[in-house]
């Protein structure tokens, strides 16, 4: 006999579950003006300390990275200012000597206009040596400190007639020995009148060269030294005059023309002036502005205007 199958559990109702009451929502409070700016205080803090963190600082340029920019910074300076010259008038290296005194604490274009009197009255060192000192003076006045400089030209007028034959020595350890001639002016006359190469570290050439991080060297002498030693020798006197150029033209002291600088993809504190092409362009000075250059008697290949005489306001 078969036994028989067991029977399938009664499938039993659930009970039925009771009706709750909905959750009541939490009151909204109003929050107060003091609690709101707490708030916002604190929603912000995590974004200002971001800010505040310190930025990583970039990997240091290597020298050869150095050389290279700064050699591809002069190639292009050599392009824009393909005309770049020495900006005082002088017919002879005396006359380039007594202009590069003069050029202390003044412009070139005011030591072109004062000087063509000037030699026209002493042309030679043995006529500047026997001069009356106040009449000198009178001469130089418009360049500004005319008593000192009056003594430094008429010092290395009567050294040059009793040491030198009346000729400029072609030396640097002779030029310096010179009354009130230093390296800056020695190098301008040995680069310019006998075509020795050296570098004219001027307040244009030292300024720009900080800001294209070549140098942060202060002293002239170690500046000349750190950029001498990124160029080849037959490189410096013309790297002077397209550096000088530039700070006068556009690279200003105050306000650097940024926004139309041609080596600004270049130059590590691009911004410091003004960006806007438009603003930047009005900044431009001499030829780059559509102005007269500094020179009476430019070079021919000049593109710009010649300066205007004294007489002429």
């Amino acid at each position: 006999m078969r036994e028989p199958s067991p029977r399938p559990p009664e499938k039993r109702p659930a009970p039925a579950r009771r009706p709750t009451s909905p959750k009541k929502a939490p009151p909204v409070t109003k929050k107060t003006p003091a609690a709101a700016a707490s708030a916002k205080k604190a929603a912000e803090a995590p974004a200002k300390k971001a800010a505040q963190a310190p930025a990583k600082k970039a990997a240091p340029e290597s020298r050869t990275a150095l050389v290279r920019r700064a050699r591809r910074i002069n190639r292009e300076l050599a392009e824009v200012y393909s005309y770049a010259h020495p900006e005082l008038d002088f017919e002879n290296p005396f006359e380039l000597l007594v202009a590069t005194v003069l050029s202390a604490q003044t412009t070139d274009l005011r030591v072109n206009q004062t000087t063509p009197r000037l030699f026209a009255k002493y042309p030679t060192p043995e006529d500047l040596a026997a001069a009356v000192p106040e009449e000198v003076e009178e001469l130089i006045r418009p360049t500004g400190f005319f008593r000192a400089k009056t003594k430094s030209i008429m010092g290395l007028a009567k050294a040059l007639r009793d040491d030198f034959g009346g000729e400029v020595p072609g030396r640097l350890d002779d030029l310096v020995k010179l009354p009130g001639v230093g390296r800056k002016t020695a190098f301008v006359v040995l680069g310019n009148a006998f075509g020795v190469p050296g570098l004219t570290v001027d307040t244009h050439f030292g300024r720009l060269v900080r800001r294209w991080k070549w140098t942060e060297e202060t002293d002239p002498e170690k500046v000349e030294a750190a950029v001498a030693s990124l160029f080849p020798k037959s490189e410096w006197t013309m790297l002077s005059h397209r550096v000088i150029f530039h700070g006068r033209r556009i690279c200003h002291s105050r306000k650097p023309a940024c926004g139309a600088c041609p080596i600004a993809p270049l130059c590590p504190s691009y911004g410091e002036g003004e960006t806007d092409p438009e603003k930047a362009k009005k900044l431009l000075k001499y030829e780059m502005g559509g102005f007269p250059g500094q020179r009476l008697k430019p070079p021919a290949d000049y593109p710009g205007k010649p300066a205007p005489p004294l007489t002429a306001g």
